[in-house]
């Protein structure tokens, strides 16, 4: 952590305005070094320096800790834009993918970042085509961003990788 403060304040000091911490997974921090979630202690670190905005991403979904939400609702200066890839929303198909969570999960996050960021922007990426996925597990997606109006998603056609655990399913 100590490396990553000091390289903002360095930032900070050179009058940059926005830092933005990407990663694969923000969200994960401090998981692989600390064996604990050490994102909002950072984040309350990084918003005692002298800048305007700090932005996150990508936040997924099953590590979006109630302290990661507290801490963003709570620090002015983190923007309440939050890019959370969910890849889909139905359970099977999140299975398949070894990615977490049920359409009801995902929802009450959702709800829950609302409750906590009325003013959030939320942004999502989604997966369409994966093999196993029929007409209704689309239509079900389709449904679900009709219902959670989230501000932005990308949705992107499966590709087959060749090597991947997906290349290798049926369909």
């Amino acid at each position: 952590m100590e490396d990553i403060l000091a390289e903002a304040q360095a930032l900070a000091d050179s009058g940059v305005e926005e830092l933005l911490l990407v990663a694969q997974d923000v969200s994960r921090y401090g998981t692989d070094l600390y064996h604990t979630h050490k994102l909002p202690e950072l984040l309350r670190a990084l918003c005692k320096m002298d800048f305007h905005w700090i932005r996150l991403h990508y936040l997924y979904p099953d590590d979006l800790t109630e302290e990661l939400i507290d801490t963003i609702a709570a620090e002015p200066k983190l923007v309440h834009y939050l890019d959370i890839p969910l890849q889909h929303c139905n359970g099977r198909l999140l299975r398949s993918m070894h990615r977490w969570g049920t359409e009801e999960q995902i929802v009450a996050l959702l709800d829950n970042i609302r409750a906590k960021l009325p003013d959030a922007v939320i942004r999502t990426s989604l997966i369409t085509g994966l093999p196993g996925e029929d007409e209704a597990a689309f239509e079900e997606l389709c449904a679900f961003l009709r219902r959670e109006k989230l501000v932005r998603a990308g949705v992107f056609a499966y590709s087959q990788e060749e090597g991947t655990l997906a290349a290798r399913m049926p369909g």
